[in-house]
C-alpha cells in the first residue's frame, strides 16, 4: 500500500505555520490559496488530527499541530539532505566558489587554501566576503555564499559545522596609552581600570546577535566596521581593544602595540575564539569547495600539531610553505 502522506503536504503545513496564514503561505509556495487549503485538509484527514484552529481571523496551531510541527520540519530536512547527497554523487565542477570569511580567522591560511583551489581548478571563479560574527552564517542561510569560515556558534539544524581551530585574541593598546602605562606595573587590569577609557569594538551587522556585545568592559565604546580600521585606531592611541594575535604579531614585535593583562580575559589578556567551516546541509560543497575545506583543515593541522592542538598565535607566510 502506498502511504498517502506526502512531502508536499508537510511543506504546506510548515509554510502555513511559519507564514501565519493560508494566503501568505500560498504566496510563499507560489500556489493558489485553495490548493494550500486542500493540501492541509488532506494532511489532517490522513493524520486524524486538526493541526490548526481556524475559528479566528488567522489559523492558530492546535496542541497537536505544535507537537507535530517539529516532526514535519525534521522530515523535510532529511528529504533535503537526501536530494543534496544525490546531486553530489554526480556533481560537476562549480563555475564559482563563494566564501564568507570571518576576519578573526587567519586570512593568510584562507588565501593559501584558495591558491590550492586555483592551481587545481583554474577555471573556477572565486567571490569572498569578509563578514564578522553571525554575518557569515547569515550569508550562508540566505545563500549568498556556499561556504563560510565562522566564529559564531549558533545552533541551526540546516547548517553543517566542521571545527577548524581556536583563534587567540589579545587585548592591546598603543604604548603611550594610559592603560599600557598601568600595565607596565605588572599587575592585572581589573574592570575599574577601564572606566575612563574608550574600548574599540567591531559589532555584528547581522540580526543573529543583534543587541549583544562581546567582551565589552568600558562604558565608552567606539564601533569600527572592520579589524583593520580598529587596528589603526588602536595604534593611533584612541583606545584599547582585542584583536587576533596573528593580526597584531608584527605590531607587538615592532612596539606599535603592547599587550594588556586584562584580568577578565584570562592570563595575559588573551581570549580564545573557536572557528568552524560551515555549509548548508542541502547544498554541500562541490569539488572546488571540498578541496578548499580539505586544504584549510590540512593547513590548520600542519601548523599546530594535528586536529587536537589547533590554536593560532603569530603567523608568518613562510609557515605556509610545504
Amino acid at each position: 500500500m502506498i502511504d498517502p502522506l506526502t512531502l508536499d503536504q508537510m511543506r504546506v503545513f510548515v509554510a502555513v505555520a511559519e507564514a501565519g496564514s493560508f494566503r501568505a503561505a500560498a504566496q510563499r509556495l507560489r500556489r493558489v490559496q485553495s490548493a494550500v487549503s486542500h493540501a492541509l485538509a488532506s494532511l489532517e484527514t490522513q493524520l486524524g488530527v486538526r493541526l490548526f484552529d481556524r475559528s479566528g481571523r488567522r489559523p492558530v496551531l492546535t496542541a497537536e499541530g505544535q507537537t507535530l510541527l517539529g516532526d514535519a520540519r525534521a522530515l523535510l530536512l532529511k528529504a533535503d539532505v537526501l536530494r543534496a547527497r544525490a546531486r553530489g554523487l554526480g556533481q560537476s565542477l562549480e563555475l564559482k566558489l563563494t566564501l564568507a570569511l570571518d576576519p578573526q580567522f587567519p586570512l593568510p591560511l584562507a588565501a593559501a587554501a584558495l591558491r590550492a583551489v586555483h592551481e587545481a581548478y583554474p577555471t573556477v571563479g572565486v567571490q569572498t566576503w569578509t563578514l564578522p560574527l553571525g554575518s557569515a552564517l547569515a550569508a550562508l542561510r540566505s545563500r549568498q555564499c556556499a561556504l563560510a569560515v565562522t566564529g559564531a556558534d549558533i545552533a541551526d539544524p540546516t547548517i553543517e559545522l566542521s571545527f577548524l581551530a581556536d583563534i587567540p585574541r589579545a587585548a592591546v593598546a598603543a604604548p603611550d596609552h594610559r592603560l599600557a602605562q598601568l600595565a607596565a606595573g605588572g599587575q592585572p587590569l581589573t574592570r575599574i581600570a577601564f572606566a575612563d577609557h574608550v574600548q574599540i569594538v567591531v559589532p555584528d551587522p547581522s540580526p543573529l546577535t543583534e543587541g549583544q556585545d562581546f567582551g565589552v568592559l568600558s562604558p565608552g565604546v567606539w564601533r569600527a566596521s572592520d579589524n583593520e580600521t580598529k587596528r589603526a585606531l588602536l595604534i593611533a592611541g584612541v583606545g584599547w581593544g582585542s584583536l587576533p594575535l596573528w593580526l597584531v604579531a608584527d605590531d607587538l614585535e615592532a612596539g606599535r602595540l603592547v599587550r594588556l593583562p586584562v584580568e577578565e580575559f584570562g592570563p595575559d589578556g588573551v581570549t580564545v575564539t573557536p572557528s568552524w567551516l560551515a555549509w548548508r546541509i542541502d547544498a554541500p560543497p562541490g569539488p572546488a569547495g571540498r578541496l578548499f575545506c580539505d586544504e584549510l583543515k590540512r593547513l590548520c593541522a600542519k601548523l599546530h600539531g594535528g586536529p587536537a592542538a589547533q590554536t593560532f598565535g603569530p603567523l608568518h607566510s613562510r609557515e605556509l610553505q610545504d
